[in-house]
């Protein structure tokens, strides 16, 4: 049996080689735009240098948040940040080819652990009735 179609085989041979010449396209220019490898993307490497100027300046701003009010707290607040400013000399390490991509994957993932038990803890050690205060009921 045969089943109806709209489109002949020439439209769809058609179609198909279209979309084909679309996908090389597409694919050429963003390869030349983007470089699907690491080591040496200007893209990359500028974003990199965007988060590294950012995190670096939000340092500052807890350094000098800590110095003000010297706790226990805003010392972690600051070194959490100061990690993430490392994060952005490895990932601009791997980017230049310093650093190979495992050790840039272990590293990265690591600080990413250490930021975030740096800022949970930062927040349960020094909140209202932690478990280093003796709570008093009223």
């Amino acid at each position: 049996m045969r089943t109806f179609c709209p489109v002949s085989s020439y439209h769809s041979q058609r179609i198909l080689a279209s979309v084909v010449i679309a996908s090389l396209i597409v694919r050429a220019v963003f390869s030349a735009l983007v470089p699907l490898t690491v080591q040496g993307s200007p893209v990359l490497l500028a974003v990199i240098a965007c988060a590294g100027i950012g995190t670096s300046a939000l340092f500052v701003v807890s350094l000098v948040a800590y110095r003000r009010r010297q706790t226990g707290q805003y010392r972690l607040i600051s070194a959490a940040v100061g990690v993430l400013v490392l994060r952005s000399l490895i990932g601009a390490g791997t980017v230049l080819g310093a650093v190979p991509m495992p050790v840039h994957h272990f590293v990265e993932h690591s600080f990413d652990f250490l930021i975030a038990a740096m800022i949970l803890y930062a927040v349960y050690a020094h909140a209202p009735g932690s478990l280093g205060e003796d709570v008093t009921s009223d």
